[in-house]
């Protein structure tokens, strides 16, 4: 540092008590020939100093996020969206975590329209759902949709992606199981109307789902009185040709099912 930078640098740490860290980023900011008023306060740690005094160097409006409210991590996502020419508005919002903010900016990377999912309400997972159901022009109206988990967007953008009618399981009150059931079966071009009922769970689909592509008589056991572990056994002995109806009763429980289909087994 040349006279007057020792100057100004003495005079700003004689008016705070700045750790060893914080010094060194006023010194580099003075070396760097920078206005480092802006972030010699003590409210800044030394990495938020950091990230602010990048962005000086290279001629950024840092007030966009010189803010205590945002840590090192949201600072640098900033920074990093502002370096490349984007509209960090969509996501200089301390509402949004690094994580988020880094879905909008990759987003903004692509030119994708991130007004689609910058919105505190989605979490970074659901943003990736979202996101990539731009890159490839889905309709991801269909769910963009908070109550919808990353793992239900999933499903539905899986959907999308064959072509399929999501509007069938598009629903927040079918688990990612059950959308998962109801997507295998639409691919299989099955009449997935018959199990794509909130009153069946994940599990009991997926047996109802075996027995279509089977084609078996699911009629038997298409029943939510039935757990999975009964609607298998039930399965199970109709792929064997066996009269399921002698054990086809929600009284009957999955073992005794077993005992009973068996011994239809044994005596074929």
């Amino acid at each position: 540092m040349n006279k007057e930078q020792e100057l100004i640098y003495n005079e700003i740490i004689s008016k705070y008590n700045f750790n060893e860290k914080q010094k060194e980023q006023i010194m580099l900011g003075l070396q760097n020939n920078v206005d480092v008023s802006i972030y010699s306060k003590l409210e800044f740690d030394d990495k938020q100093m950091e990230i602010i005094r990048l962005g000086l160097k290279a001629d950024l409006d840092v007030s966009i996020y010189a803010k205590p409210i945002f840590n090192y991590f949201q600072m640098e996502e900033i920074r990093m969206g502002l370096e490349d020419g984007f509209d960090v508005s969509y996501y200089a919002n301390p509402e949004f975590n690094n994580k988020q903010m880094e879905e909008i900016r990759s987003g903004l990377e692509e030119d994708l329209d991130v007004s689609y999912y910058a919105n505190p309400e989605f979490n970074e997972l659901q943003m990736a759902q979202i996101k990539w159901g731009l890159v490839d022009n889905l309709n991801v109206s269909l769910y963009t949709n908070p109550e919808f988990n990353f793992q239900q967007m999933l499903e539905i953008r899986y959907g999308l992606l064959t072509g399929l009618d999501v509007s069938i399981y598009n629903k927040p009150e079918f688990n990612d199981y059950q959308m998962n059931q109801i997507r295998l079966g639409l691919e299989n071009n099955l009449n997935v109307t018959i199990y794509a009922k909130d009153e069946f769970d994940g599990s009991q689909m997926e047996e109802i789902r075996l027995g279509l592509e089977k084609n078996l008589d699911v009629e038997l056991y298409n029943k939510p009185e039935f757990n999975h572990y009964q609607m298998k056994q039930i399965r199970s002995g109709l792929e064997n040709e066996m009269n399921v109806l002698t054990y086809a009763n929600p009284s009957i429980d999955e073992f005794e099912m077993l005992k009973i289909r068996l011994e239809l087994e044994s005596k074929k």
